[in-house]
């Protein structure tokens, strides 16, 4: 009975956080409530305040849901021994983050709510930084795999591995909002191997 009761938690829990979700993209953040979560979940106020402890908290669990895997399955790719030359991990990495972003509503919708539908106010002022780790984070990764690159002789003469991270930082970023923004139709998505492709030839040593 106890093992059931506590899937059945986990279960409400994961319910919670499906319902904020659907709530912060329908509503924005600023203007969802954790009744409208509640209701949203068919559950009660009290049950989201137990999993809970406010909307900033629930925010990250949502983030976390989504942010784990694709993290867990582009660094799976960057740091593989299946590539020997570095800047081909980096273009692979990338590429799947972007198949993943065009592939999976949820994660699009995460990253529409993380970029356009949360004003950092009130609650959320303090926590931007937070909001900001991962992609700090990414900067970290593909500047050590660019160092790598320039290590073996693989990556084009003069360049600098930190200027070329911040590089491809600035573009994925970049990439990403523009995806985001573009009206539903537009043909971007299907040019997006193809850019990171031409970006990454780049930085290849001819």
């Amino acid at each position: 009975m106890v093992r059931k009761t506590k899937e059945e938690a986990e279960q409400t829990r994961k319910d919670i956080i499906e319902a904020a979700r659907r709530v912060f993209h329908e509503c924005g953040v600023v203007r969802s409530t954790l009744e409208k979560i509640a209701k949203a979940a068919g559950v009660t106020r009290g049950a989201v305040y137990w999993h809970f402890e406010n909307k900033a908290e629930l925010f990250f669990a949502m983030r976390e849901d989504v942010f784990a895997p694709m993290i867990e399955r582009t660094d799976a790719i960057l740091f593989s021994d299946k590539f020997d030359n570095p800047l081909d991990a980096i273009e692979a990495s990338v590429t799947e983050f972007f198949r993943v972003l065009e592939d999976c509503s949820v994660v699009r919708e995460v990253f529409e709510i993380m970029i356009s539908r949360c004003e950092y106010v009130d609650e959320f002022a303090e926590i931007e930084a937070e909001i900001g780790k991962p992609a700090q984070s990414f900067l970290a990764k593909i500047e050590a795999m660019y160092l790598k690159a320039a290590e073996k002789g693989m990556l084009r003469e003069g360049l600098v591995p930190i200027d070329v991270a911040r590089d491809t930082w600035a573009f994925t970023s970049g990439m990403l909002h523009l995806l985001l923004s573009c009206q539903r139709g537009s043909d971007l998505a299907l040019h997006v191997p193809s850019m990171i492709k031409t970006h990454m030839s780049l930085r290849r040593k001819g």
